[in-house]
């Protein structure tokens, strides 16, 4: 029940036409669609199981028509439908305003800064971490927020998590990187003993 639950909010997600901006082109050929913009372009290849229809910038995505006659492959391949409206949703928005995280680094003397590209961060280890630029992810430094920006939705994610992981914050000094808009719940210190023998 819960499966069916949820493939009938993902189907109501791949129901909802993805508006596409000035600037930005879509090609479909075979099994890849192609989203092209003015930051960049990105491509993936999605399963056969799903018509396209793009009429006065406005993509349409349903499940195919023999996908639709059988209850069963419906119910299967609803999950898909919402999550391949939503990828290339955010495609879309990727290649015309492109995607951003932000980090913050705490702690006395640590900072970063962007050289020939290379993100270095100084964070209290006995050499600096290096970070190679990414194809598609360029680095910004402002004080102590770090900012990772591309348009892949996904990448800029995966290398944001890498660089907090570099360094979790501590939670009773914190100490440490942290994404900027993240709460951190501190815990308070241990109390040392007092008295006695």
């Amino acid at each position: 029940m819960r499966g069916l639950v949820k493939g009938e909010t993902m189907s109501k997600i791949g129901k909802k036409p993805i508006q596409i901006p000035d600037g930005v082109k879509i090609e479909i050929s075979g099994n890849q669609i192609k989203v092209i913009g003015p930051k960049g372009e990105l491509k993936k290849e999605f399963p056969d199981i799903f018509d396209f229809d793009l009429k006065e910038n406005v993509l349409t995505i349903n499940l195919k028509k023999e996908i639709k006659a059988n209850k069963k492959k419906e119910e299967k391949y609803k999950p898909l439908w919402g999550l391949w409206r939503s990828l290339i949703a955010n495609m879309v928005e990727g290649v015309s305003r492109g995607f951003s995280k932000e980090l913050e680094i705490n702690g006395i003397g640590w900072r970063a800064a962007v050289e020939g590209g290379k993100l270095i961060i100084n964070i209290g280890f006995s050499h600096p971490v290096v970070f190679e630029p990414t194809d598609g992810i360029s680095f910004e430094v402002n004080k102590n927020i770090i900012k990772v920006s591309g348009i892949n939705k996904e990448l800029v994610g995966n290398v944001a998590a890498k660089i907090r992981h570099i360094r979790k914050i501590d939670p009773y000094k914190g100490k440490g990187i942290k994404y900027k808009d993240e709460q951190i719940r501190r815990k308070a210190g241990k109390a040392g003993k007092v008295g006695g023998k």
